[in-house]
């Protein structure tokens, strides 16, 4: 893990900007618009946007679900930038050890994050459970294609993926929870590793029946959707015709959509197995973002009032580190506990928002002081 003082190359505004909105809907809208919101549940407008910020049960898609989507999507853009001075090498070791080390960065910190890693209790660890290693794994699959495949056979080897995604799904089980073959997969693979596993009082481990997220055979898929960032951002890479750009993503993303919806008629949208209509599907919405901000911001120019995104873009592995690691309630309670008799019950989403501020203003500082952390 490197931190730079100092950004050596040119970058796109629009995919700092845009991950920086994924981050902040992610470590502060979206936790402090709740805390805040589900006191007036009991409004429809209000409870309308309480679901769109909660992850649906099975089959649907709400715009809570596209944050996960986004994220590897944005990983994925920002490759052709970073991979443009290794595709022509004939010697690869320097950047497969880059890859390796990333890699195993990501899965450390996933653990952290979701895995229990830092409860010292082995019977507690869980692997491969976390937003962060299934990035890792997109970003391994999305790299070799990159590497070592032309622009017509990474889109090929990207449907076959996608489309062998779908045909062990389609034929090998069905769309329930307990029915489907990546649920088959994560069991017999991870086993009690597995996130979900618990353990009775006579020491015996069973899989919980209400954890459904798939991770090891939906690897395939999350290399899909880092793939699709790919591809937005060699679209955007040729900067001559920024314009042209802007309406390539947005027909592509439109065509996605409408892919991912056809699709869904046989195959349910369902974000907790990545199915192939829900990888179709938030690829569409993803696409359809960076259009936007893509021509807001580098064709237009126009970034005033959203530049402060990058505070969240530019470190955006810390922001979600921190963010879900560390907890700064008690901080706050330490400076804000005599608001409690005047706020009443809103005193928990009071601190939610002193929580999450604490984390900003750290991110402000390290933004400030040119430090970006790199992996």
């Amino acid at each position: 893990m490197n931190t730079r003082t100092s950004v050596s190359v040119k970058r796109l505004e629009s995919l700092d900007i845009l991950r920086g909105f994924d981050l902040f809907m992610l470590v502060f809208f979206q936790p402090v618009f709740v805390a805040f919101a589900r006191h007036w549940a009991d409004i429809p407008a209000v409870s309308f946007f309480l679901n769109q910020f909660d992850h649906v049960e099975w089959v649907g898609f709400t715009t809570w679900d596209l944050v996960m989507p986004l994220f590897l999507f944005m990983v994925g853009a920002a490759m052709p930038f970073s991979f443009e001075k290794y595709r022509n090498n004939p010697d690869k070791s320097t950047i497969y050890k880059k890859i390796f080390r990333r890699f195993i960065i990501l899965f450390i910190l996933g653990a952290v994050i979701q895995g229990n890693l830092l409860s010292l209790d082995p019977l507690a660890v869980r692997v491969y459970t976390n937003t962060l290693q299934a990035i890792a794994a997109g970003y391994v699959i999305a790299a070799i294609f990159l590497l070592h495949l032309s622009r017509k056979g990474q889109i090929i080897a990207t449907a076959l993926l996608l489309i062998g995604y779908w045909a062990f799904l389609t034929f090998l089980g069905d769309f329930t929870p307990e029915g489907n073959f990546a649920e088959a997969v994560d069991k017999t693979v991870l086993g009690r590793l597995r996130d979900g596993v618990y353990y009775n009082e006579d020491g015996a481990w069973h899989f919980s029946d209400n954890y459904r997220y798939t991770w090891v055979l939906s690897s395939m898929v999350f290399g899909v959707t880092t793939m699709l960032g790919v591809f937005a951002g060699q679209i955007m890479k040729d900067g001559k015709n920024k314009l042209r750009n802007s309406k390539t993503l947005l027909v592509i993303g439109l065509a996605l959509l409408a892919s991912g919806w056809i699709l869904s008629f046989q195959t349910p949208i369902i974000k907790k197995i990545w199915s192939a209509s829900m990888t179709l599907w938030s690829g569409g919405w993803c696409f359809l973002l960076m259009a936007l901000f893509y021509y807001i911001i580098d064709y237009k120019g126009r970034s005033k009032g959203l530049n402060w995104l990058k505070i969240y873009g530019m470190n955006s592995i810390i922001a979600y580190t921190l963010g879900m690691v560390i907890n700064f309630r008690s901080a706050a309670h330490s400076l804000l506990w005599g608001l409690e008799k005047y706020t009443g019950d809103y005193y928990a989403a009071v601190l939610t928002f002193a929580n999450f501020l604490i984390l900003f203003f750290i991110l402000q500082l390290m933004y400030k002081l040119r430090i970006f952390v790199k992996i």
